[in-house]
């Protein structure tokens, strides 16, 4: 291995895990679990750059952008997952949060780990999805050196794009190329080099933060119900009742009337109950209040109805 790999904090030889293959089973997954603790302190550290990242990525989407992962290995595998659980959970189109992985779609299942070395590759996917200057391009690198993701970046950047990298290495060469970069720094790993463990999870918690916070500003939540989820699945339908006898106080009942009557929609279900709107009119009321159902139910005409239920 190279020189600019030893040097790598995700690459050094963990020395509380020097001699884990003596252990028994139950030491080995307790110290598994005494490292994996440590992985929350280090997404912790990085919670300033968390945060600017989730302003631009909120102003970027509410201005009509779109959020793009690009990553490798495990790297890629968790930017596809956050960005597919984004429509069902918050009821966002297909093309608004996109995750892109080396070697493409069979690589989600099957290790193709050469594609991460071609940078030509990462700036090719850049076009792919036609990122331009409303966009942000987030690289996911656990070294912060992939090619495939540094290529991804400068091409990016080039076309304007805003540009954030998640890492788990200080100082990295992907730092140069991004406006954020978020250094959750966890250490040495279990098993030397599998950055699919600490490095992994706290990626992992990162992605989930960008996504959700920034779903949280454009609306997609009441309180903490997320009341823009799609109802594609049974687990769902059930859901979205729950959610809609939460915030109305009315029985299940009156939740499978309204919701069929809305489209299966629970923020239109709620407006058109407590306001005694119709369909069209709740519709319209949300797109008043940019679709924040806590706004449109704070109008004038709601007040009375709000205070009743």
């Amino acid at each position: 291995m190279g020189d600019c790999f030893s040097g790598m904090e995700t690459e050094k030889a963990n020395p509380n895990t020097k001699n884990i293959d003596l252990c028994s089973v139950q030491e080995i997954v307790t110290l598994i679990n005494q490292e994996d603790a440590k992985v929350a302190e280090a997404v912790k550290a990085a919670l300033p750059q968390i945060g600017e990242a989730v302003e631009r990525i909120y102003k970027a989407l509410k201005a009509g952008g779109h959020l793009l992962y690009m990553g490798a290995g495990t790297s890629g595998r968790l930017g596809v997952l956050d960005a597919s659980e984004c429509i069902p959970t918050f009821g966002v189109g297909k093309d608004m949060v996109q995750g892109c992985i080396a070697g493409g779609d069979v690589a989600l299942r099957f290790p193709i780990e050469g594609c991460e070395d071609d940078a030509e590759l990462g700036k090719g996917q850049i076009g792919v999805y036609e990122i331009g200057d409303k966009d942000v391009v987030v690289g996911i690198s656990a070294s912060g050196r992939a090619p495939f993701v540094l290529g991804a970046m400068e091409e990016a950047r080039r076309q304007g794009a805003q540009t954030i990298a998640v890492v788990n290495n200080p100082d990295s060469e992907i730092k140069a190329y991004v406006d954020v970069c978020i250094e959750a720094v966890t250490g040495p790993e279990v098993i030397s080099g599998s950055t699919r463990m600490k490095a992994g999870t706290a990626q992992k918690m990162i992605l989930n933060m960008l996504s959700t916070a920034t779903m949280i500003k454009l609306g997609k939540v009441y309180g903490n119900l997320m009341v823009d989820l799609k109802a594609s699945n049974k687990k769902l339908e059930e859901r979205a009742a729950r959610i809609f006898c939460k915030v109305t106080g009315k029985p299940r009942e009156e939740a499978d009337r309204y919701l069929r009557a809305s489209g299966m929609n629970s923020k239109v279900a709620i407006l058109m109950c407590l306001g005694g709107l119709d369909r069209e009119e709740a519709e319209r009321a949300l797109a008043e209040n940019d679709g924040f159902l806590r706004a449109a139910l704070n109008k004038e005409s709601f007040k009375n109805d709000l205070n009743n239920s």
